[in-house]
């Protein structure tokens, strides 16, 4: 059985366009020529691998289990490129980092700004997402490290301790409710609120808890980060629900109280995850260096 990489990497966009048309276009290759080597590897094998009909192609138990092989294979192919390119030209290369809101907006701004003047040669691509969608797309090698909380990940991870994240209501200083040590969110639930876009990870994960209560929570802005929550809180347009660290900061600045959110999920320890820290590349590596160095300082 002899496939190469180019075999490999067309039945990954093929799988994942679920048409060979599309994923040929993908593979920059010509439809007669990604069609002979998807024939190729069946012959190979002696066993079909998609299910051809006029909406496209679906896999075949055999086809996802090549497809669960090939992303391990690539991901590794790439590994060993950023390694080897690292001897040839210095440390280079790009990190697909998955965080959730809480570390995306407040812990890593300002440390990824210091690694990447360290370390002019690498990038970073930085997504956000719920820390019960990065466990699976870091399983499945849609990213090389994610940021979660560590609730939300499987076992099948390698994690490493990161932060402790607390989510606290914030409100004017004024507010009623300011000298109040702790809130449950169902005490909350009929007020005014100010919040992130919609598709925050911090606002779904918010709505899902309230919704648990039978409630939806009434936003009458919607901003663009923790320090504009804390604002439009400020001037009593609503109350607001951010990280710990970002309402400390801002009450620096700001005439606004935060009153812990007395609920389990509101406290949640950060992890860093991947598939497994030695199959990482090293600009990878490094960074998960870093970014341990930078919670423990």
């Amino acid at each position: 059985m002899r496939f190469d990489l180019v075999d490999l990497s067309l039945f990954l966009h093929v799988a994942e366009a679920r048409s060979i048309t599309h994923g040929a276009r993908r593979a920059n290759l010509a439809l007669a020529s990604a069609s002979e080597r998807i024939r190729g590897m069946e012959d190979k094998l002696g066993v079909r691998l998609l299910k051809r009909d006029r909406r496209g192609v679906s896999l075949t138990p055999a086809g996802q289990s090549v497809l669960d092989h090939a992303r391990l294979i690539l991901r590794q192919a790439r590994s060993l490129e950023g390694d080897l390119l690292v001897h040839a030209r210095g440390l280079t290369g790009t990190v697909r980092v998955l965080s959730n809101t809480a570390a995306f907006g407040e812990h890593l701004p300002k440390t990824l700004a210091a690694f990447l003047a360290g370390n002019p040669a690498i990038s970073i691509d930085l997504e956000e997402r719920e820390s019960s969608d990065i466990g699976a797309l870091i399983a499945s090698g849609a990213g090389d490290i994610g940021i979660a909380s560590e609730a939300a990940l499987s076992d099948s991870l390698q994690t490493l301790p990161f932060l402790t994240d607390r989510l606290v209501v914030v409100m004017t200083a004024g507010d009623t409710l300011a000298k109040r040590r702790q809130i449950r969110l169902g005490e909350v639930t009929r007020r005014d609120f100010v919040g992130l876009a919609h598709d925050s990870a911090l606002q779904r994960h918010l709505a899902h808890h309230a919704a648990q209560l039978g409630a939806a929570l009434r936003f009458r802005i919607r901003t663009s980060g923790f320090d504009a929550v804390c604002r439009m809180a400020e001037a009593g347009v609503g109350i607001g629900i951010v990280p710990e660290v970002a309402a400390r900061r801002c009450r620096r600045s700001m005439r606004i109280a935060a009153v812990a959110l007395n609920e389990p999920w509101a406290i949640r320890k950060l992890v860093l995850c991947m598939r497994e820290m030695r199959a990482l590349a090293l600009p990878a590596r490094r960074l998960v260096e870093h970014l341990r160095r930078a919670a423990a300082g």
